[in-house]
């Protein structure tokens, strides 16, 4: 659906990409994560044709950007950071106009009431947009970007500033999107993509850091996998016991949850998997295991970890070099 080769975008001497490359498959819903200045929004405004690039190549659907431009415009919905609406105008009163503005052939109330219908807008559509709550405005800013239909929609940072029902009710609808849809969803919040995402494209400095499954990318990063165990006993002992399990790299030992249970982060070796052992253990001692889930890493640890891995690896190279001249 997307395919994206070579992108560079130069603003004089400094590069806001460098020559990166993805491809996106249909239906898929995927995360651009990267902090600020990483590049993430002047990707998503050169696939929406607002900005030119330097060098390189975009197809959209098997079109090329250059060659097609008003083409592909059509074929992608844009949700902005900050949603394009008018606040004078209701609901169904922007739509229409939206409607209008992108020469929409689709039967104009059919289409209109599907997407009220899909982004539940449904009892505000005859109200003020500037009388909505911000995550109103959201679902708006959502549906002016299904007008048309567009197989793609590109949303940047779509639950900025929600609380946390806001937040889950956007999640939603971006799983609902993605049934019908290729959705690209540009934040820089790890959670965010964890939530509603089939794969993770990370952006650092305007290059590709990682490009991953979703439920892969915090072992890509951190080289093991960490779960999170809640566990009875004495902390000392099982702490112990648990260094001891075969593919434990480190643990963790967390806060006193209640009066007699610990919570442990443990991380295991790349590839190994001990909650199975991990069962066994605790049972064979006469401890109780009260929770066990995944420990996802923050992006902040992700990004720390990626950069020193690349600092690490150009001092290594400067060092060879160094000896070699010596």
């Amino acid at each position: 659906m997307i395919k994206i080769e070579n992108l560079t975008k130069r603003y004089g001497k400094s590069y806001a990409l460098s020559g990166i490359s993805f491809e996106i498959g249909k239906g898929e819903i995927v995360g651009f994560l990267g902090p600020n200045g990483a590049g993430k929004s002047t990707t998503m405004n050169i696939l929406t044709g607002y900005l030119s690039f330097t060098d390189g190549s975009v197809t959209v659907d098997g079109l090329d950007m250059l060659d097609f431009p008003d083409e592909v415009k059509k074929k992608v919905g844009y949700l902005p950071e900050i949603p394009p609406v008018y606040p004078d105008m209701t609901v169904s009163e922007y739509l229409n106009f939206v409607y209008d503005l992108k020469s929409c052939k689709l039967n104009r109330k059919k289409h209109i009431e599907e997407i009220i219908e899909v982004t539940r807008l449904g009892d505000v559509k005859g109200r003020l947009i500037s009388n909505l709550s911000k995550g109103y405005k959201q679902r708006v800013g959502i549906a002016q970007a299904l007008v048309g239909n567009p197989p793609i929609i590109i949303l940047d940072e779509p639950t900025v500033g929600l609380d946390p029902r806001q937040v889950v009710e956007i999640r939603n609808l971006i799983r609902t999107l993605g049934l019908d849809h290729t959705v690209i969803l540009s934040t820089h919040i790890l959670s965010e993509v964890q939530a509603v995402c089939d794969r993770v494209i990370i952006i650092n400095k305007g290059k590709i850091a990682a490009d991953k499954k979703t439920e892969e990318i915090a072992g890509a990063v951190e080289g093991g996998k960490r779960i999170s165990a809640k566990i009875t006993g004495p902390v000392k002992e099982v702490t112990s016991a648990l260094k001891a399990l075969q593919g434990v790299r480190s643990v963790d030992v967390g806060g006193q949850l209640d009066m007699d249970s610990t919570d442990y982060v443990i991380e295991s070796e790349n590839g190994v998997d001990i909650r199975k052992p991990l069962f066994s253990m605790i049972a064979s001692r006469g401890w109780y295991l009260l929770g066990l889930e995944t420990a996802g890493a923050n992006l902040e640890d992700i990004f720390l970890a990626l950069t020193e891995k690349t600092a690490e690896t150009k001092s290594r190279k400067k060092h060879v070099k160094i000896s070699a001249n010596a």
